[in-house]
């Protein structure tokens, strides 16, 4: 089997995700992702028409993000008809699996240059519009597997870890704080790429605007917890609560605290990526220096009421396939769905905290659902290449209980 190259990776600054409030609202979740397209493909040096295939992660496939968002971006960037394009959903890990499949065609030789990456406009296409929920609405599931909502399952591992609100609200302000001096040193200039009004061609955004430098303890510890009302609502027909729900799986704890908050909390994001993945024969060929190799690819089910906990025993899969250590890994991203998910990961992996999200995550930079696992790939290998390290691994927490994991290598 050969080997699957990132030739480069880019992003778009991630904005608000509320309609009319953020920067990125006014435009088309496919001219989004197009503008990305272009991006990478110009930055490589490579002709849009070499690509074999663009494969994209996104969340909410409905409305403005369905009917095949990875084509319709492929012909909104104007790219020629012969290039085709694919669109998934892994919840979450949407982005990174994108990457995964992408991999998978050029280390096999089936495929010898893909675009990989993901979209979410969550101001135009807010979470939940395909109504489809966590399980489809199939109460038949239900009787055997009831998923809470993520948010419980958030404080439900918090509970359990015996984590405080301090410490969730700590680590936020920590987050932010390492985005803050990311953004200030322009750490992630390299990746970003300016968006334009398609309509006007005037750029509304270049840098990321959810970053809030002053945020304190003082002032997240102000903020209610989010789901206490909602793990009092009663979803069956005898009256049980999603809290009673969740509690009945784990009878060795009697209650759970609500301890996440909108400031411990990844906030509502737009936002778009894409990766250029290619083989050692394109490569070689077209004399282009790969930044880094994919080392191994994991995935990982895990317990569908717990939800948030496969990061850990995902990357532990990961680092078997490639021969690796916790130890051995110079940087990780563990993608901040709610503070709880990363102090957990940390924690069972034995993971020196200075080496994670060193620049931040979602908690203060957003978290576009199906983009964000592309977006932390390319921050990664933009963060591997600044500091001189070798290493990384990206880890996602994915709803219905899975984790996807990727590690790389610079070249």
């Amino acid at each position: 089997m050969g080997k699957a190259l990132i030739l480069d990776a880019v992003r778009t600054p991630r904005g608000r995700g509320k309609a009319g409030k953020g920067s990125l609202s006014a435009i088309h979740p496919q001219e989004l992702l197009a503008q990305t397209l272009d991006a990478v493909v110009q930055r490589a040096g490579v002709a849009a028409a070499a690509v074999d295939d663009v494969v994209v992660g996104s969340v909410s496939q409905v409305g403005e993000q369905g009917a095949n968002i990875a084509r319709n971006a492929v012909l909104a960037a104007g790219w020629p008809q012969e290039v085709s394009g694919v669109s998934l959903n892994r919840f979450c890990g949407s982005g990174l699996q994108a990457i995964a499949m992408a991999a998978y065609g050029a280390a096999s030789g089936f495929q010898q240059l893909i675009v990989a990456g993901g979209v979410e406009s969550m101001s135009r296409v807010p979470m939940g519009s395909d109504g489809g929920g966590q399980d489809g609405n199939n109460t038949r599931l239900r009787e055997r597997v009831f998923q809470i909502p993520q948010g419980i399952s958030a404080d439900l591992i918090a509970t359990r870890e015996g984590f405080t609100r301090a410490e969730l609200d700590a680590f936020a302000v920590d987050s932010h704080r390492k985005a803050t001096i990311a953004v200030e040193q322009g750490r992630f200039t390299r990746a970003l790429v300016p968006v334009v009004d398609p309509a006007t061609g005037q750029v509304v955004l270049t840098r990321d605007e959810l970053v809030r430098p002053d945020t304190s303890l003082a002032g997240l510890a102000k903020l209610a917890p989010s789901f206490v009302e909602l793990g009092k609502l009663p979803v069956t027909p005898d009256g049980r609560t999603l809290d009673q729900i969740a509690l009945a799986q784990f009878p060795d704890t009697s209650r759970i605290d609500h301890l996440h908050t909108a400031g411990n909390s990844s906030p509502l994001t737009d936002g778009a990526a894409a990766v250029l993945i290619g083989s050692e024969e394109f490569a070689r060929a077209h004399g282009i220096r790969p930044r880094a190799v994919i080392k191994s690819i994991a995935t990982i089910g895990s317990d569908p009421v717990l939800m948030l906990t496969a990061p850990a025993p995902v990357s532990r899969k990961a680092l078997q396939q490639a021969g690796m250590q916790v130890g051995d890994i110079d940087l990780w991203e563990i993608n901040e769905a709610f503070a709880a998910v990363v102090l957990e990961t940390t924690r069972s992996l034995g993971v020196d905290p200075e080496r994670v999200n060193v620049n931040g995550g979602a908690i203060a930079l957003g978290h576009p659902l199906g983009a964000t696992g592309a977006m932390l790939l390319g921050t990664v290998v933009d963060e591997l290449e600044r500091r001189d390290l070798a290493t990384g691994l990206v880890t996602m927490c994915i709803g219905g209980g899975q984790g996807i994991a990727v590690i790389v290598e610079r070249v």
